[in-house]
């Protein structure tokens, strides 16, 4: 039976879990947003010295489950924060998909802008920065919106490395006080309030960049 003493008892403990989730996601989906622009540039490197052996990472990270990439990194890396290695594989395992994106946006820009820059002898740099990347990024906008929501749902995974995130603190407490049923029904409401409002921002938003 539902014991709303005990739920009260639980919720301060998972609201501290529901923190480090979101500066999980947070840090997480920096370096995914970040690193993932850079993959995206280099892959597009003239010299297939560069473009081939990062194509090969891309692939085979999006082919490792997150789970075996965290609990690899922690078990070779023992001295390391678990959650500076949940931020840090998060944000990896997510920049190859992020780099899919933002290749996708950056082929969608009209040939016509690449010819106009190279018409104008614009530098690599400034034809990069000023004309392809504003409109590619534009464009993809709400795809990295839903993979930042993707990661916030997968912060779960990072019990496995023993970070005090959101569910281990609700399974931690529920195994305290066999109160599973309260301590997890919280944790997956406090999961559909936060996701839920941005799931449907972006979704307004893809709407609103579509025109």
């Amino acid at each position: 039976m539902w014991d709303w003493h005990t739920a009260r008892e639980g919720l301060p403990l998972i609201l501290h879990g529901f923190g480090i989730t979101l500066l999980a996601t947070a840090l997480g989906s920096l370096v995914a947003i970040v690193l993932g622009l850079v993959i995206a540039v280099l892959g597009r490197a003239p010299t297939r010295w560069v473009r081939l052996p990062l194509r090969a990472v891309v692939e085979f990270v999006r082919s490792t489950p997150v789970m075996i990439q965290l609990f690899a990194v922690w078990v070779l890396a023992p001295g390391l924060d678990p959650l500076t290695i949940g931020i840090v594989v998060l944000g990896l395992h997510y920049a190859m998909y992020t780099s899919e994106v933002y290749r996708a946006g950056i082929d969608a820009v009209p040939r016509g802008q690449w010819e106009a820059a190279v018409a104008l002898s614009l530098p690599p740099i400034r034809t990069w920065w000023g004309v392809v990347l504003p409109q590619a990024v534009r464009k993809v906008i709400p795809a990295l919106g839903n993979y930042v929501i993707s990661m916030f749902k997968e912060t779960p995974f990072l019990s496995v490395i023993t970070v005090n995130e959101m569910v281990h603190e609700a399974n931690q407490f529920g195994s305290d006080n066999f109160a599973y049923m309260e301590a997890f029904t919280i944790a997956a409401a406090i999961f559909l309030i936060a996701s839920y409002p941005t799931s449907m921002l972006m979704r307004k938003l893809e709407k609103r960049l579509a025109h």
